[in-house]
């Protein structure tokens, strides 16, 4: 079944709502937000690729894409189906990227609030080398929201976040421009706070969502002074527990005193229509992860402009 794309993912930009593809592997219950799915299939027979990690199925071609196939089950360390022919292909799209996983069953599509994803305990789903970046009780079950993006990057690590982009950038100088970032990704965040410092600024509010980040702004606000003292940019995820980027961004914009706030969008999900959205909220500029010179080149542009 191919996922309109123009189904409104979100009613209006800003709502905090999202819809949630729920599937089951081993009998365990996931999520994936819909905005990130193409479509989903029935398995099909597969390539096998020489070489590949053992998660790895193959590729196969599909509406004249070359797709790689990733076995969730094998992944996550789950058992295999114990009925592979009625097994689902999830195609999605994220960070211009197409990847196919295969799950065992896809059980449907569920809106909810992001106020509804609860962080996971780093104790139980791991920490850092955890898999889940949000838990969702829904309907008297819970619903594991995998991060994708770590899989793909480990999987992939050519098309994560990488260092060596940055020296594009040529010789930098150290910066005391307090940048507020808002990820919740441990991988991600981990990797662009480095990058960041890397990069010459040293001043820097993290926070795992966007919440937390409209938290610290408004006691920023509180404090009186002017708010470029405690911030002078911002760089928020979409995908986050509790408030999501949009959401975040919609609120800085309604705000008197934080409107003037630079507002960087970095995201996975910024394709044609996530990109209107952001527009509708008044976002300053979006990126698609894993450009991380380019979000660098953002942010020395519109703190330099806050500046000024």
């Amino acid at each position: 079944m191919q996922m309109e794309r123009q189904t409104e993912i979100l009613l209006e930009s800003g709502t905090n709502e999202f819809e949630i593809m729920e599937f089951t592997i081993a009998g365990e219950t996931f999520g994936i937000n819909v905005a990130k799915v193409l479509e989903i299939m029935m398995v099909c027979p597969v390539k096998p690729m020489q070489k590949a990690q053992q998660d790895i199925e193959g590729i196969f071609k599909s509406r004249d894409m070359v797709i790689t196939v990733i076995d969730l089950a094998s992944y996550l360390g789950l058992p295999p189906s114990t009925n592979p022919e009625r097994d689902i292909f999830i195609i999605t799209n994220f960070n211009n990227t197409n990847f196919a996983f295969h799950v065992h069953s896809v059980v449907g599509i569920a809106r909810i609030s992001w106020q509804q994803i609860k962080k996971p305990d780093k104790i139980i789903y791991g920490g850092e080398e955890g898999v889940a970046t949000g838990i969702a009780d829904f309907e008297n079950h819970l619903i594991t929201i995998l991060d994708f993006e770590k899989i793909v990057s480990e999987i992939s690590p050519e098309l994560g976040i990488q260092y060596d982009d940055l020296k594009r950038l040529g010789p930098r100088s150290h910066s005391d421009k307090p940048i507020l970032v808002a990820e919740d990704s441990m991988l991600l965040s981990r990797m662009i706070e480095e990058s960041l410092k890397r990069s010459g600024y040293e001043n820097l509010t993290i926070t795992d969502n966007g919440q937390d980040a409209w938290d610290f702004l408004l006691e920023a606000k509180a404090a009186g002074d002017p708010i470029e003292h405690h911030v002078c940019c911002v760089v928020t995820d979409i995908e986050m527990p509790q408030m999501d980027g949009h959401r975040l961004t919609k609120l800085i914009k309604g705000d008197q005193v934080l409107s003037k706030l630079p507002v960087i969008l970095f995201s996975s999900l910024i394709n044609d229509e996530m990109r209107r959205k952001g527009e509708q909220v008044g976002a300053d500029a979006q990126l698609s992860k894993p450009e991380i010179a380019d979000l660098v080149t953002l942010i020395d542009r519109l703190a330099l402009e806050r500046e000024g």
